[in-house]
């Protein structure tokens, strides 16, 4: 063996045969990565907008675009009903003090806001199909549309109310479960047809029926009413002026007597007292001992939307 041979042999010997290709180095061993948290998914904001809305405010979780009245009060109003959030506030109120005591009323004005929506969608499940068989609510009956199936042949019929007992016995109601009220209309009137006729029905028995109310409640109350007239607002049942003229809405007929009657004397009170104070509600009381509940019942109704 050669002296460079013998060389060779004592490196192999040294360093072994796995020495010729060096080892690959261990990969380090990596810690698991942290497991992410899943996000948390937010609710979305509710929104609550006036049609008429002027400003905006988060309160919460919720939006509410409000409409901004300014007036010669001294103090900032807050008056929620179908259309939304009304802010009322002295002319000289800067908005960061209207807004500071929006926060401060937050939760009465979401639960109100949120009451009335859902009265909203109520009235809207409730919404009249105009047409033969309608129903809706009559002076806490259930008040069943239907053609005249008389009418004259020289004109339209007069509309005709049929009391309850009296439309069972007829064959055209023999299952009825109220009163009927028969309009004379032509066999294909459209709804809108329907519609009118029977307000214009409804408004003329509710001038009847309203200035029996007055003329029966003035007398106890110890007040004098000039006149009466009938009105078709959105968001007010009844008014008083101190002339002694009287505004009640026709749309008061949906209801059971004794709220009509309600809203009557509420309106004759005022006669006494242009307020709300403790002395208007003791007339109101002196006649209505249960006023309370009956105001309950006026402003927790879902009436059909017209």
């Amino acid at each position: 063996m050669s002296a460079l041979e013998h060389l060779g042999q004592l490196m192999l010997d040294l360093f072994g045969a796995a020495s010729a290709q060096p080892a690959a180095p261990r990969a380090a061993v990596q810690p698991p990565a942290p497991r992410l948290a899943s996000p948390t998914l937010q609710p979305p904001l509710r929104h609550y907008a006036h049609p008429q809305a002027t400003h905006a405010i988060r309160l919460g979780e919720t939006c509410v675009a409000w409409r901004l009245r300014r007036s010669a009060r001294r103090s900032i109003g807050f008056v929620v009903d179908e259309l939304g959030l009304t802010v009322s506030a002295p002319r000289w109120t800067q908005l960061p003090e209207i807004e500071a005591a929006l926060h401060s009323k937050a939760r009465w004005v979401l639960s109100k806001l949120a009451q009335a929506q859902e009265r909203q969608q109520r009235q809207h499940a409730a919404r009249i199909p105009w047409g033969e068989g309608a129903t809706l609510p009559w002076l806490g009956q259930t008040l069943t549309l239907r053609r005249e199936p008389r009418a004259a042949l020289n004109g339209p019929a007069r509309p005709r109310w049929q009391a309850a007992a009296d439309s069972v016995a007829d064959a055209d109601r023999s299952s009825a479960a109220g009163p009927a009220l028969y309009l004379s209309l032509p066999p294909a009137a459209t709804a809108a047809q329907w519609r009118d006729a029977t307000q214009a029905w409804i408004k003329q028995q509710a001038r009847r029926h309203f200035t029996a109310r007055l003329d029966h409640f003035a007398p106890l109350m110890g007040v004098r009413w000039q006149k009466m007239a009938l009105t078709s607002a959105s968001t007010r049942w009844g008014s008083a002026s101190a002339d002694g003229s009287i505004r009640l809405n026709w749309r008061l007929m949906h209801f059971r007597p004794a709220v009509v009657d309600y809203v009557v004397v509420h309106e004759l009170a005022h006669l006494h007292e242009m307020n709300h104070s403790p002395r208007f509600w003791a007339h109101v009381q002196a006649q209505l001992p249960t006023y309370a509940a009956l105001r309950a019942e006026l402003r927790g109704e879902a009436l059909p939307l017209w």
